[in-house]
């Protein structure tokens, strides 16, 4: 069998654990890291995704194949491009004024929330997903391919072989995935959006979606 992609989480706060978890019960091998040292996370990961490795920021991107940025928005200004150079990055975050606040760097409605992280990431591909569905519905909502109950999850980019490789590994931990053609596009997985926290079956997603 193909190697199943290499995943890196960045953020141990309650996004990436889940997603961490998912993704070992869908076979990927996974590493997590936060701001700091490995062993300020290693007792969150063992408890909340157990089987995930703990490590340095730079040592968990640096074999990844694809890397999932979960943290906080307001933390995003002071996150390192180089970091993620040359990667698969997948956008969790959501900018939401009512929750979060005013952030001036998101707060331009010319563009969406993914589209301005890919201008601050010039030499990375951004896709946008898994932020339109709560991280405490992320496991529940599961269901193997085939079955009528599937929920759909959008998945949004410019390059089309960053959004194939990643919305495989949407279908591998438990969702249809929708693929939007642009990140630009991606506004519609945005709060406000059609489909931003609702459950819907793939065919029901897309009628959102064009509507």
């Amino acid at each position: 069998m193909p190697r199943l992609p290499r995943i890196a989480v960045l953020g141990a706060g309650h996004t990436g654990p889940v997603i961490a978890r998912v993704a070992l019960a869908a076979g990927h091998p996974v590493t997590i890291a936060a701001s700091g040292s490995p062993e300020k996370i290693a007792l969150i990961t063992q408890v909340l995704a157990p089987g995930a490795e703990p490590r340095w920021a730079a040592d968990a991107v640096a074999d990844a194949d694809v890397v999932v940025l979960a943290i906080p928005l307001h933390k995003f200004a002071a996150f390192d491009p180089a970091l993620v150079a040359d990667k698969f990055v997948v956008d969790t975050m959501n900018y939401w004024p009512p929750i979060d606040g005013v952030q001036q760097m998101f707060d331009d409605p010319r563009y969406g929330s993914s589209e301005i992280v890919q201008r601050r990431l010039a030499h990375s591909t951004v896709v946008k997903t898994l932020n339109h569905i709560g991280y405490h519905e992320l496991e529940d909502d599961r269901r193997p391919a085939g079955s009528l109950e599937r929920r759909a999850l959008g998945v949004a980019g410019d390059d089309p072989g960053a959004v194939k490789t990643v919305a495989e590994v949407i279908e591998g931990i438990g969702y249809a995935a929708v693929q939007l053609d642009s990140l630009r596009a991606g506004r519609l997985l945005q709060p406000g959006g059609p489909v931003f926290g609702v459950s819907l079956r793939q065919t029901e997603f897309e009628q959102a979606l064009a509507a």
